[in-house]
């Protein structure tokens, strides 16, 4: 490693820095390139998940009673996902009607931030495909962009490909990395 890391430093040194009449001035080459480093994490902040399982809801865990469910609702006190960004699921493995996460996403409206299906990891996934959605590409026209690489666990594969499908209509180029570092992903013919 030893060599080879010396050389990549030395490159790197070069590419940051150009030496005038003896003094050094450093200089964002990234900055001067043109180059649009986007970053996940700055772009689509994850807010705080709170996860409502129903598991505790049904009857022996694993049955749904209408009648129960419906009184549960009724009865439940929904305070604590006042603002709150809410994962709807159920750890349980029972066979539950698709109406059954309607009811519940209905008692949360107007009360929640939003509401996901899902535990938090799902709900988190959701939650920036739909951030992803609304983002405005059209604003990248033509630019060279590098999606920043190294983001923490919630931004997951299916958010890189998401985000790239968005991009990519309208980049001229798009790479994936670090501005000293990349890696090619897609360049428009010409």
């Amino acid at each position: 490693m030893g060599k080879r890391y010396d050389e990549r430093r030395s490159q790197i040194r070069t590419w940051n820095v150009v030496i005038m009449d003896g003094n050094q001035e450093i200089i964002n080459r990234v900055q001067s390139s043109g180059l649009i480093v986007l970053d996940l994490e700055e772009l689509f902040p994850i807010p705080d998940f709170v996860e409502l399982d129903i598991r505790g809801w049904l009857f022996e865990e694993i049955l749904l009673k209408e009648k129960d469910f419906r009184e549960k609702l009724k009865q439940n006190n929904w305070e604590p996902y006042t603002n709150k960004h809410v994962a709807i699921f159920c750890s349980s493995d029972a066979l539950l009607p698709k109406w059954t996460f309607l009811l519940l996403s209905q008692s949360l409206n107007g009360i929640a931030a939003s509401v996901h299906f899902g535990n938090k990891q799902q709900a988190i996934q959701d939650y920036l495909l739909v951030k992803i959605n609304e983002f405005n590409s059209e604003l990248y026209r033509d630019a060279k962009v590098i999606i920043k690489g190294c983001s923490s666990e919630y931004y997951s594969e299916s958010a890189y490909v998401a985000f790239g499908q968005k991009l990519i209509p309208f980049v001229s180029s798009l790479m994936y990395g670090e501005p000293c570092s990349t890696v090619p992903i897609y360049k428009r013919k010409n």
